[in-house]
């Protein structure tokens, strides 16, 4: 029996597979596909992603490590800048580059200058077409046309990560390029970050969805204090920083309405995730010039820009 274990063992092939594209082309959407679970938040505003963030899927004998980067875009802000740094950090350390395009907008200038830039990434790369349910045919074979002639692709794909359309197809020959190799992580591990880390994502996913207006760009939230008590349930305190007092008001809402609903949604998505009851606690507080804070910058994984 320990012979065959070793033979299998032997068969392994892992290999870390970087998803880039523009803020809102899908790549946190896309990563929970192919994991088959949430591990990535998803919000209908661009730029959600902040850090590099893995999700981890096994089939058969291979394990995919998929690393969920921030949109590539024009950075303006300090925090933008970071953003970018560390999505082309993401592809440069990958085995399989996925390049994803947002089929509906084509060739933007978000783009443009992330194919200008694709030339320095080494390694296999791959073109992923996404929300192809919502062009016609003839316009996805000009695109996918003009792509591979601004880049060399091992393969193209037409999917919509919303549907799960094509997903399949795209798993199926990440598992058969990636290189041999020993697993990074268990078989049944979906993601490498800390339990603190996706609990302060899930309430900043809620903060995204909740508020409309640009607030959710200048906040961020920490996981203080995580506590598993004596009957099985876990009890956690998040601090919410934003930058000046009128978005504290806007964060708390009339009556504490607006904080009592995200408290509600991300206590339920928590308590899914750690399989346990969760007792949350969300306080909202002040931090002028987070921003430009280099011990925030470590908090989320990122490094600081100096300019």
């Amino acid at each position: 029996m320990a012979e065959t274990t070793e033979t299998a063992a032997g068969d392994r092939r892992c290999g870390f597979i970087a998803l880039i594209g523009a803020p809102n082309a899908g790549k946190s959407t896309l990563i929970n596909a192919l994991v088959g679970a949430k591990v990535a938040i998803v919000s209908h505003k661009v730029q959600t992603t902040r850090v590099l963030l893995r999700g981890i899927a096994t089939a058969g004998a291979a394990q995919l490590v998929f690393i969920d980067t921030p949109g590539i875009f024009a950075p303006k802000r300090r925090l933008d800048r970071a953003m970018v740094t560390n999505a082309w950090a993401g592809a440069h350390d990958a085995d399989i580059t996925g390049v994803l395009i947002d089929a509906k907008r084509g060739f933007d200038d978000e783009a443009d200058a992330l194919f200008a830039r694709l030339a320095e990434v080494g390694g296999r790369k791959v073109l992923l077409f996404n929300k192809v349910d919502l062009v016609e045919k003839s316009a996805l074979l000009a695109l996918a046309h003009a792509a591979n002639e601004r880049a060399r692709f091992d393969a193209t794909f037409m999917i919509s990560a919303l549907t799960g359309d094509g997903v399949a197809d795209v798993k199926d020959w990440l598992v058969a390029h990636v290189p041999a190799g020993p697993w990074h992580y268990p078989e049944d591990q979906i993601t490498d970050a800390p339990l603190r880390q996706l609990a302060a994502e899930i309430t900043r996913e809620k903060l995204f969805l909740r508020l409309h207006q640009e607030l959710p760009y200048q906040s961020t939230v920490e996981t203080e204090q995580w506590k598993e008590l004596r009957d099985g349930s876990t009890r956690i305190e998040q601090t919410i920083y934003v930058e000046r007092e009128s978005q504290r008001k806007i964060v708390l809402g009339k009556g504490g309405a607006t904080i009592k609903a995200i408290g509600a949604e991300a206590r339920r998505d928590i308590a899914e995730m750690v399989e346990a009851p969760v007792h949350l606690f969300l306080f909202v507080k002040v931090r002028q010039g987070w921003g430009d804070d280099p011990e925030r910058y470590r908090e989320m994984g990122l490094e600081f820009p100096k300019e």
